[in-house]
């Protein structure tokens, strides 16, 4: 090994990770590191659900507004995200080998950055021309103006979210998941602070209305990568990758490493969010009241997949650290202990659906007022099937994640694309119309795509992690 790619004192090999320890300690290590991620991206969620918030109360009109301008701003962000969130594997592999972990570290790191700008080139340009995508696609031309000048400013929160996603990436990877929950906690503030103060015209900021919200994400997604940023200088194990260093200097390997391991996670997030985002139309040609319940149900499902998410990503680093090593016996435990704990959490929410529907409900809208009682008590009914579908749910995203600590991507994409698109969907829509169930039926429909993905996953990975001794 290089003298340069061997730092005096580095652990690049926690003290968890070994394969004579016993199972309490890999259920210690995976715990120590997917809560933080859990908060992490609940955090995150909540940054967006605090934006509609805020635009809520400038009416429905510019609430509608704010979400056209944020629907055509998700994909770019989901995709994006799916295909930085590779750079975790890819490190925790290099650490589990040892051999140039350092610069096969580093190399992961610096490309996320190169990725963060190839794709703020593509994306940008056509988010600039919002407006015209979204007369394009046929949306109120009352909308559009406001929807196009929140968009303007959104946009620009993008390249500072990826690169903060690819800092977030190394630092899991190392295990150091605190840092990244400490910067989108200064974010989720500031944002708040923001939005209050450019959307209404308080603390003798400009009253912006809708496009304030814009400006805010894209602040508090500044502040966000400098918290994190300087994180990778001040922290005793980060600082040693110099994960900045020599910046300019490509790295051909990872970048096809990244290019091959990242775009499938990228459209597998992309799909997903697509089929839920196609759920909302036929929801639309139902009813209003099945509309509002949909928004209600699915949003409180969100909240408690961000459980499922975080023991994926943790199960992601823990099984690419075990495949570097070389460890199968230690990688088979680490994503078994990891899809346990993550079910285990998600069967513990879907209790809580399935004994208080509508007490959850109520969080949202007043389930006593004459006007809600339809809503109530469709939202409750939707709840009903999420609470049976969070095992499934958490069985093909902590699977998914076990995956890609294996660096398997291609498939769990096919599958989502198979499960969502080929079964789900044209299953649910039948059930609302064919056979008359309404929303319901289009719930069912999810649960029956989720239920085909996790097996899919769950069975792809047992053959993989059983291939080797």
């Amino acid at each position: 090994m290089p003298p340069h790619e061997k730092a005096p004192g580095l652990p690049l090999s926690p003290p968890h990770f070994a394969a004579s320890r016993p199972i309490r300690t890999e259920i210690s290590a995976t715990f120590a590191l997917a809560w933080p991620m859990v908060l992490t991206n609940l955090a995150q969620v909540g940054m967006t659900t605090t934006d509609l918030m805020f635009m809520g109360r400038l009416g429905p009109k510019a609430l509608a507004a704010g979400v056209l301008g944020l629907n055509l701003y998700f994909p770019f962000f989901v995709f994006a995200i799916g295909y930085l969130t590779a750079i975790a594997p890819m490190a925790s592999r290099a650490l589990g080998a040892k051999r140039q972990a350092l610069r096969k570290v580093r190399g992961a790191t610096r490309q996320g950055f190169w990725a963060t700008a190839l794709l703020s080139a593509v994306s940008l340009p056509i988010l600039a021309s919002g407006e015209g995508v979204l007369l394009a696609f046929g949306q109120d031309p009352d909308l559009v103006p406001e929807a196009g000048a929140y968009l303007r400013l959104l946009m620009l929160s993008l390249p500072a979210q990826m690169a903060f996603v690819t800092l977030r990436s190394f630092f899991s990877a190392i295990e150091r998941p605190g840092a990244a929950l400490v910067a989108i906690l200064v974010g989720f503030t500031i944002n708040i602070v923001a939005n209050w103060a450019l959307i209404y015209g308080h603390l003798g900021a400009p009253t912006m209305g809708v496009p304030g919200s814009g400006l805010a994400t894209t602040i508090a997604s500044a502040a966000m990568l400098a918290v994190l940023a300087g994180a990778s200088f001040s922290d005793r194990i980060a600082r040693r990758f110099h994960v900045f260093g020599r910046f300019w200097r490509g790295d051909r390997e990872a970048f096809q490493a990244l290019l091959k391991l990242g775009t499938p996670i990228g459209l597998t997030m992309l799909f997903e969010s697509a089929a839920f985002n196609a759920a909302v139309f036929i929801m639309g040609r139902i009813s209003e009241a099945a509309l509002a319940a949909h928004a209600i149900a699915i949003q409180i499902a969100t909240i408690t997949f961000m459980l499922s998410v975080g023991f994926s990503q943790a199960a992601s680093v823990r099984v690419g650290r075990f495949l570097g090593a070389g460890d199968w016996p230690g990688l088979r435990r680490a994503g078994w202990t990891a899809f346990v704990l993550g079910v285990g959490a998600m069967s513990v929410c879907g209790l809580v659906m399935a004994l208080a529907p509508r007490a959850m409900v109520a969080l949202f809208v007043d389930p006593d007022a004459p006007a809600n009682v339809e809503v109530t008590r469709l939202a409750s009914q939707f709840l009903m099937i999420a609470a049976l579908f969070q095992v499934l749910d958490a069985s093909q995203s902590v699977g998914a994640g076990m995956l890609r600590g294996l660096h398997d991507t291609r498939w769990p994409m096919i599958f989502m694309l198979v499960g969502h698109w080929g079964v789900g969907l044209p299953l649910g829509a039948w059930l609302a119309f064919g056979a008359d169930m309404g929303g319901l039926g289009v719930w069912i429909g999810f649960a029956v795509a989720l239920a085909l993905v996790a097996s899919l996953v769950i069975n792809r990975w047992r053959r993989l992690s059983s291939a080797a001794p």
